[in-house]
């Protein structure tokens, strides 16, 4: 896809967790380059709501945002979405995220990534849209020993429930795909970082304990690899996708996976260093054990990436970590 357009701003999108840290990311960037953005988020408090009224207030400066208030998996709200705003784009990032907590509340992870994600099939289908896109994630891909990790891999061995809710989220998409002919683009994360992020993701924490002087826990030992992701590359592979639905393949299905990571594992203890140095104040740490349900190394594979829209992630922890400190220091004076 070579060839692919570039994004059209006279589109409508509808962005479901706009409040979230990636929706808030994906929306500034569209809402700044023109185009009418409807946000959805029900504002749960599973992080600081603050901070996600502090991402609204800026996204509330532009003039062509709408946002409103709810849950995904309150039907009629979101078919009256649909109903009032007729997107042209749909872009499913709302979810209950984290994989540590889906140990103990696996609830929400049905209500919101299962029931929550059927909604928005239901109002796809009965509301012809020209893009559906949805978030997934790297942890579809389980503890598998493979590098990197390919969309083509078999992923039928989740280790945590969210995990599982992701890849239900992928099979449920392709069949509405197959059934009804809804363009559909799934988009799996990898460990994304980056200023107004997520409070429950480790590099937070890490920074809220230094801060305080608290150790900081490291699990594993330190020894654990991740494929860290900046959030400004998650949005620009996200905005070259939005116009861009996937083409029919043999079957006829125009349903596509991509990974969207930086395609360069870190160590944990090195990232660890990075970001003392950008705080500038050195952390006391507490080593453990793993812990249930994480994995021991990400590393994307996004030559489909590279290859369909001629991108893919190079920010380096050093740049990132960097631009998050400054917000950080700035954000909690």
């Amino acid at each position: 896809m070579a060839d692919f357009k570039a994004f059209d701003k006279t589109s409508k999108v509808l962005i479901t967790g706009a409040a979230g840290f990636i929706g808030f990311h994906l929306a500034r960037r569209l809402l700044s380059l023109g185009a009418s953005v409807l946000g959805f988020d029900n504002l749960n408090d599973y992080y600081d709501v603050s901070l996600k009224e502090s991402r609204l207030a800026i996204l509330g400066r532009f003039p062509r945002f709408t946002f409103v208030k709810g849950d995904l998996a309150d039907e009629k709200a979101v078919m009256g979405l649909f109903e009032s705003f007729h997107p042209d784009i749909v872009v499913n990032l709302a979810a209950q995220a984290g994989v540590r907590y889906s140990i103990d509340h696996p609830r929400s992870y049905i209500d919101s990534n299962i029931v929550g994600f059927f909604n928005i099939l239901e109002a796809c289908r009965r509301h012809k849209v020209a893009h559906l896109l949805f978030a997934s994630s790297s942890s579809v891909y389980g503890n598998q020993q493979k590098t990197p990790f390919s969309t083509a891999d078999n992923v039928d061995h989740p280790i945590s429930l969210y995990a599982a809710t992701k890849k239900s989220d992928e099979l449920m998409a392709y069949a509405y795909s197959h059934l009804y002919g809804i363009p559909a683009t799934g988009l799996r994360f990898f460990t994304v970082y980056g200023p107004f992020g997520r409070p429950d993701m480790a590099y937070f924490k890490f920074a809220n304990k230094i801060r305080r002087g608290e150790a900081i826990q490291i699990y594993n030992h330190g020894d654990m690899y991740r494929d860290f992701t900046y959030v400004d590359d998650i949005v620009t592979g996200i905005e070259h996708m939005l116009c861009n639905p996937p083409r029919k393949n043999e079957l006829g299905d125009a349903y596509k996976v991509y990974n969207i990571g930086n395609h360069q594992p870190e160590q944990l203890m090195h990232f660890i260093e990075v970001l003392e140095q950008a705080l500038g104040k050195k952390a006391k740490k507490e080593y453990l054990p793993m812990q249930p349900g994480d994995v021991y190394q990400t590393y994307a594979d996004v030559s489909e990436l590279q290859r369909d829209f001629d991108f893919k992630p190079e920010t380096t922890i050093e740049e990132g970590l960097g631009k998050f400190a400054q917000w950080y220091k700035t954000y909690y004076k």
